[in-house]
C-alpha cells in the first residue's frame, strides 16, 4: 500500500464510510501520525527483539562524495583522505545506541564499509592493520568516509523517520521513491497503526468542535 491508501483508509474510517467535507483532520495530519507511529514501532519492536525487517528499509541510491578538510572536521592530520556526501543523509529511526543505518558501502551492493562512531576516528591513523582501511561515521547529518580509496560515490540504505524524504535522491534509473511506491511498512504493522489512531488520537480530532464563526470559540452544532 503507498501513503496516500493508508492515509484515505484511515480518513474514510474516520468518517464512517460517509463523505464529508467539513471534517477537522486533514490528510497531512493522518500522514504525520502515520509516520511518528511507524517510527515508536520500528523502535519497540527492536529495542524488545533486534530485528529488522528489510520491509522497512530504504536505499538512497548513489551518493556523490566530495574532499574536505580532515584537520577542520575530524581533528586528523591534512593528509589524511577524508570525504563525505555532498547531501545530508536524512534522519534514521533511533535504535538503542546507533543510527538506523543498515549499509554503508560500494554502489554494487557488495562492498560493506563498517561504520565507526565519531570519536573514534582521530586513532585510525595508528592502527597497525586497519589504518588504511575505509571507515565510514556521522557527523551532524552528513555521512564521512575515511579514505575511500578511490570510490567518489557510495551507497547507503537506512530505516528512514520521513520515508518521502527521500524523494531527493535519486538512483541511475530514477528517483529513489515517489508517492506511487509502497510504503514501506509491513501490513502486520499498518493494522496496528490503523487501530491505534481509529481508537485514539483521530477519533479525538474527529470529534472536535470548529471555530467556523472567527471568535477564537468553539461552535456547537
Amino acid at each position: 500500500m503507498t501513503l496516500d491508501e493508508i492515509a484515505y483508509n484511515l480518513l474514510n474510517l474516520i468518517r464512517g464510510g460517509r463523505s464529508n467535507h467539513d471534517e477537522n483532520i486533514s490528510l497531512d495530519q493522518i500522514k504525520f501520525n502515520i509516520k511518528h507511529y511507524r517510527a515508536v514501532f520500528i523502535r519497540r519492536d527492536f529495542a524488545r527483539n533486534g530485528i529488522i525487517t528489510r520491509h522497512l528499509e530504504q536505499d538512497l541510491g548513489c551518493l556523490a562524495l566530495e574532499r574536505v578538510d580532515a584537520s577542520k572536521c575530524c581533528n586528523l592530520p591534512t593528509t589524511c583522505p577524508v570525504y563525505r556526501t555532498v547531501l545530508p543523509i536524512p534522519r534514521t529511526v533511533r535504535f538503542n545506541f546507533r543510527d538506523a543505518i543498515t549499509y554503508t558501502g560500494s554502489t554494487t551492493g557488495l562492498g560493506h564499509i563498517p561504520m565507526i562512531q565519531p570519536y573514534e576516528v582521530s586513532y585510525i591513523p595508528y592502527d597497525k592493520y586497519t589504518a588504511n582501511k575505509p571507515k565510514t561515521y556521522m557527523i551532524e547529518d552528513y555521512l564521512y568516509v575515511y579514505n575511500p580509496n578511490g570510490m567518489d560515490t557510495i551507497n547507503v540504505r537506512g530505516i528512514f523517520e520521513d520515508p518521502e524524504e527521500i524523494q531527493r535522491f535519486k538512483t541511475c534509473d530514477g528517483p529513489c521513491y515517489d508517492e506511487n511506491y509502497t510504503f514501506p511498512m509491513p501490513m502486520d504493522m499498518v493494522s496496528l497503526i490503523t487501530a491505534g489512531l481509529v481508537n485514539g488520537e483521530l477519533k479525538l480530532l474527529a470529534g472536535s468542535f470548529t471555530d467556523d464563526e472567527n471568535d477564537r470559540q468553539q461552535d456547537r452544532q
